[in-house]
């Protein structure tokens, strides 16, 4: 099939340059025929095209013939001008002459063929083969009749004889075909109707409908014959009409084959069908009032009726909407079906009697897509999450993102049916929904990361309490035991002589002191004597004790203390995390004030890669912030250092 389409190809790009070289001898033809070239080499070149993508489907050679049908008209057109201007300038075949009057039929035959065979190259079943044969048999028996009609030829071949004459009563049986080929013709486009009717695959459906806009064009072409003979008594808007068939049902064609999810077919099926509707209204309302007006004016009155036309148009603009949505349903059902479902859940969902969670079962019930997806994105997410909050991966599936206010909020995943056009119109439509369920899902996200911090504060100051317990009763509380056994045996052999009191009392004072150190390091634990003098000396101090160098930059405006004290837990934590795992060149510790907020940032140049496990230093640095009302955020990318930054709530 595809060396049969370059054949034809190569047959139309002869006649173009034949019609060209004789384009000089009729001036007047060159617009013409350069349209008519036009118009037939958009449509071979795309038949051209298919055959390279689907070499074995007859579609594409049908598209070259198509092509054929306006170069072969405007050449016939041009060959009759030419003859007419220039008697004797070129050979006149009487077989030519003679089989002219018949070939008309032949423009029809390429489409109707079409239609049989489109998509896949085949026909519906053993009886449309008929059909086929009908569409090549009827036109060739017509044109062999027609050409033995013994009425003389028209101008410019008059004079031309003959090939063959028939006698009177043969051309009843003649003119016969001409019902016969009209009803072949109504049985392709039956053809298109119930393939379009068996398809179960939405890939054919959608081919059959690609074919069936581009087919559109037909009807817009009589409206366009219509409007026409109204304005300007003519029938010169029809050749639009035709220009435009010939480039759309061509690119409808290709566009199925190759490219069928180019756009929302169904989308453009409805718009095309409601404008349609509504230019034929007003064309039909037009016409009476110029009728009306003629009547009783006694004249015709473009005026009047264009003015009455425009008041027609104005009436008709709220109830375009209205149309649109009784042609969406019979052309456009699924997205008609989406739209209202949508509706419905929003007016049920502010009612209370449902949860905006539905939204993707109402959509998959509407389209008809058990597996569609709806994805939400929450913070603290790196991409998209179910309805629970679990994570959601998109896979190869088509994704097309829902927005508010600018920002992404979602997106819907495509299953298996829905072109893109539907579902970011959709997207549009339950964009409310999809906001109300990510807020939902961020909530109950921060009520449960709230729960399990409680919970590991909790524990945390369980395993505080008992670590508390556990020093002092292994540290101070046994050395001051030890102190009180010394103290008690100095008193008992103080006059005796028998134990060297001196000696016992400095080791009783000794005792003393280290159990106070004791005392201390475990206050600290708690609060950092050393913030008595305020968090910039506390945490030079604490600088000072790192093995590392470090930068500080601490602000020297005075902090409340509770906020102090956790500013420098998150310095010491930060500051033993970068020294113990990270193994940095240098330390950056900054610490700023910027109205009622208190940030603190740690930064180091080490290995990289911390994250916030549960049970680690982090989480639990993490759990102390939040208790304080701030923010952690942690950025360690492997290899590139690590920066913690805390941002704390600062009233004065």
């Amino acid at each position: 099939m595809a060396l049969l389409a370059y054949l034809l190809a190569v047959v139309v790009a002869v006649l173009c340059v034949l019609g060209a070289a004789l384009v000089g001898q009729a001036p007047d033809m060159a617009g013409y025929f350069g349209t008519g070239a036009v118009l037939g080499l958009f449509s071979v070149t795309l038949g051209v095209l298919v055959a390279r993508r689907r070499p074995h489907n007859v579609v594409a050679p049908l598209l070259v013939l198509v092509g054929a049908s306006p170069v072969w008209v405007a050449f016939g057109d041009l060959y009759t001008k030419v003859v007419e201007a220039r008697p004797g300038s070129l050979p006149v075949w009487d077989w030519y002459v003679g089989f002219s009057p018949g070939t008309w039929m032949a423009l029809y035959v390429p489409a109707a063929l079409l239609m049989l065979f489109f998509p896949d190259g085949r026909l519906l079943g053993p009886r449309w083969r008929w059909v086929a044969i009908g569409l090549i048999a009827v036109p060739l028996a017509f044109t062999a009749g027609a050409a033995g009609d013994p009425a003389a030829y028209p101008a410019p071949f008059t004079d031309v004889p003959h090939p063959y004459t028939l006698p009177g009563w043969a051309m009843f049986p003649v003119l016969a075909l001409l019902p016969a080929f009209l009803g072949l013709l109504v049985a392709s486009v039956v053809a298109m109707i119930v393939r379009y009717r068996r398809a179960t695959d939405p890939v054919r459906q959608a081919q059959v409908k690609w074919f069936a806009l581009g087919a559109l064009f037909l009807p817009a072409t009589l409206l366009l014959c219509w409007a026409s003979y109204l304005f300007t008594d003519r029938p010169d808007l029809v050749l639009i009409g035709l220009a435009a068939t010939y480039v759309a049902l061509p690119a409808a064609t290709a566009i199925a084959l190759l490219r069928h999810d180019l756009y929302d077919v169904d989308k453009a099926m409805s718009a095309a069908a409601t404008y349609g509707l509504v230019t034929a209204v007003l064309l039909a309302f037009y016409t009476v009032a110029a009728f009306l007006v003629g009547l009783g004016a006694g004249r015709t009155s473009p005026v009047a009726a264009a003015a009455a036309t425009a008041v027609c148009a104005a009436v008709l603009a709220p109830l375009r909407v209205r149309l649109q949505r009784r042609v969406d349903r019979r052309l456009y059902p699924a997205r008609r079906a989406a739209l209202a479902a949508i509706e419905v859940l929003g007016d049920r969902t502010h009612a209370g009697e449902a949860s905006p969670e539905q939204l993707e079962d109402v959509l998959r019930a509407a389209l008809r897509d058990p597996s569609l997806r709806v994805g939400y994105l929450v913070p603290g997410e790196s991409g998209l999450v179910s309805a629970a909050g679990v994570p959601l991966s998109a896979g190869g599936s088509l994704r097309v993102p829902v927005r508010a206010g600018g920002h992404e909020i979602g997106a819907l995943l495509r299953g298996t049916v829905g072109s893109r056009e539907l579902l970011r119109e959709l997207a549009g439509a339950a964009a409310l929904l999809v906001e109300l369920v990510a807020v939902r899902i961020e909530l109950r996200q921060a009520l449960s990361d709230v729960e399990s911090s409680r919970t590991r504060l909790l524990q945390a100051g369980y395993a505080e309490r008992r670590r508390l317990e556990r020093d002092l009763h292994d540290g101070a509380q046994q050395r001051l035991v030890s102190l009180g056994m010394s103290l008690r045996l100095a008193q008992r052999h103080l006059d005796d002589g028998t134990v060297d009191v001196n000696g016992l009392l400095d080791e009783s004072v000794a005792s003393l002191g280290l159990a106070v150190a004791e005392l201390r390091q475990i206050a600290n634990g708690l609060r950092p004597s050393s913030l008595d003098d305020g968090l910039g000396p506390a945490l030079s101090s604490l600088a000072s004790k790192v093995p590392i160098p470090v930068a500080l930059d601490v602000c020297a405006d005075p902090v409340p203390d509770d906020v102090a004290t956790t500013a420098f837990f998150v310095a010491s934590e930060a500051l033993t995390n970068a020294v113990k795992h990270a193994s940095p060149g240098a330390i950056g510790l900054r610490v700023a004030r910027l109205d009622d907020r208190l940030t603190v940032r740690v930064s180091d140049d080490g290995a990289g890669g911390a994250v916030v496990r549960p049970g680690a230093g982090l989480a639990g640095l993490a759990d102390r912030v939040a208790a304080a009302g701030g923010l952690l955020s942690l950025t360690s990318p492997s290899g590139r250092g690590t920066v913690v930054e805390v941002v704390l709530p600062c009233a004065s």
